[in-house]
Parts: C-alpha cells; structure tokens; sequence
C-alpha cells in the first residue's frame, strides 16, 4: 500500500500527516517551526515515519501548505492553506460548514457548500486581532503560560471586556484592569471574548460551524464560547491541530491516485 504526507507549516509549529490510500492517518508528528523550516521539515518527517514504520520511500506523494510551506524541500507541490483545511474538515463533516481556523499569526473563516466546494473565505493577515499571538500577548502580560489560559477562563465569574481588538493596546488596557483589581481569570475571559468578536467581525457564518487549528485544539473554553456567540454548537474534528496537514495528505492522496490510473 501506498502512502502520502502532507505537512503544515505555521508560524509557531509545524505539523505531518501520514495517510494511506484510504485516507487513514497512520504517522503523524508535530514540532515547533522554528526558525528553519526546512531543517524542521525533516525532523518532523523522520517523526512521522519512525511513528507509522515507514521508510522515505514508501511516501509516494506530498504536498506542504501553511506559511513556510515553500521551504519543504522534499515536497511535491504546494497547496494555501485555505485550500486544505476545507479539505481537512470536509472530509469529517460532509455537508454544508463553516471553518473557522485560529492560528498563530493569521485567523481563517472557510465557507463551503453541502458539495464540499469552497464558495467564500475571509482571512486576517495584517493584524494580529483574533489569533494565536494575541492570547501569547495576553499570556505574556499576565505572567502566565499560554496553556494555563483555558483554564483560568474556565473558573471566570465576571467577564472583564476589552475595548480594543488591538494586540498592543489591549495588552496596555490589560496593565489597567490590573492595577484596577480585577481577577486574572475574569481579565483572560475577557481577552477570549475578544478574539469570538473579532471572528464574528470578519464574517458570518452559514451551516454548521467547524472549529480547527492548535487554539480549538487547547482551549475549549473558548470553543465553547464560539457556540454561546454564534447560538449553535461548534464541531471540532479529531486532533484540529493536524487539520492543515491532513488536508494536504488527502490532496497528495488524490493526486497520487489520479496519477496512477
């Protein structure tokens, strides 16, 4: 059997996929991006294939996506990653959704048709309202690690709101609320509000709502909060982080495929 690898690389981490001809995830690997990706790039490979017990040579096709995906030098081809985590989700909710993806620098919001074809998106790219870095900002502000945020929102009694989307000033408004005695849960609930409207501003949604990426991936406070804002539930599908990978597996596998016919 054949097998195919798509890989994702973001700002903050890099992440594999290793699928075979059935779609079927069978290695996977995830690293921090660093600062050369393409030295990363193997790294997360070697991962994958010492996970699934393959060689090299048993990957017949691959292509890489996110922001440094023009420094995988073994890859076949690049996709956006617009084009693979509508794949990535597609493949679990086959009907008609909407993707919302949070990552590290740029926020994502995919419309698809109960055909699985992409007929919309919107994309934060030149702020970093409504991503991954505004809550390491936040994080940073509080003294705190980013993966205690969840669950000091969690314990939140009071939201404490923030006026500005901005990752700088907020970050200063936050000092503010300090100094003011507010609680460090309500003040991180709050900042998690901020990223649901700051989503909610780029654009509506339409089907069900789909949530991917490493933020769904570690906060599901927030995930749940997607849900109260919007008024229906928010799917997550298995392991969000590896959506991006996992779609560009699945183009690799169909490119393969096609190829061999």
């Amino acid at each position: 059997m054949r097998h195919f690898c798509g890989i994702d690389i973001g700002a903050s981490s890099a992440k594999l996929a290793i699928v075979d001809e059935t779609g079927k995830v069978v290695g996977r690997g995830l690293r921090r991006s660093g600062v050369d990706y393409a030295a990363v790039s193997e790294q997360i490979l070697n991962d994958a294939l010492a996970a699934a017990k393959l060689r090299r040579e048993d990957i017949a096709r691959s292509i890489a996506t996110g922001y440094g995906r023009d420094n995988v030098p073994w890859a076949h081809e690049t996709m956006t990653e617009i084009t693979c985590h509508a794949v990535g989700a597609w493949h679990h909710f086959q009907r008609k959704i909407t993707v919302i993806d949070i990552g590290a620098q740029d926020s994502k919001v995919i419309h698809l048709d109960g055909h699985g074809k992409r007929v919309g998106f919107k994309m934060n790219r030149k702020c970093a309202a409504g991503t991954g870095a505004f809550l390491e900002e936040i994080a940073l502000r509080l003294a705190l690690k980013v993966e205690d945020l969840n669950g000091l929102a969690e314990q939140s009694k009071k939201e404490v709101p923030l006026g500005s989307f901005c990752t700088v000033f907020a970050a200063t408004e936050i000092l503010s609320k300090i100094r003011a005695g507010e609680k460090v849960q309500d003040i991180v609930k709050g900042a998690f509000h901020s990223v649901v409207k700051r989503l909610q501003e780029m654009d509506s949604a339409h089907g069900d709502l789909v949530m991917t990426g490493g933020v769904a991936a570690h906060n599901p406070c927030l995930v749940k909060m997607f849900s109260e804002a919007y008024g229906r539930p928010v799917h997550v599908p298995p392991d969000p982080q590896l959506t991006g990978a996992f779609g560009a597996a699945l183009l690799a596998m169909e490119s393969g495929l096609r190829k061999s016919r």
